[in-house]
């Protein structure tokens, strides 16, 4: 097995890297781009378990949930899922 093998695209490495880029991303948003339904369990993890201070606006009717990372988070301390470790070896380049 690839040692890099959880590092791939996956649905939790693009949420990664979409709140790191700065980019406001919703479910539909997730949909569109990757074809993924657990947004909401995504964020909530990162949240929970890895301490990321993402935030949350309602919009609509329907009020759905857009979120994007918090502008003075610090992307260096933060801690990254398995499936996204690539992604903290590009922070701390930068």
């Amino acid at each position: 097995m690839s040692s890099h093998w959880y590092s791939n695209q996956t649905r939790v490495y693009w949420t990664c890297k979409a709140l790191l880029d700065g980019r406001n991303i919703s479910h539909k948003t997730e949909i569109r781009e990757v074809k993924g339904w657990r947004l909401g369990a995504i964020i909530h993890n990162l949240r929970k378990k890895y301490d990321w201070p993402i935030l949350a606006e309602y919009r609509g009717p329907e009020n759905i949930a857009h979120y994007k990372l918090c502008s003075s988070a610090h992307h260096h301390v933060l801690r990254f899922p398995r499936s996204a470790k690539e992604l903290a070896n590009e922070v701390a380049s930068k």
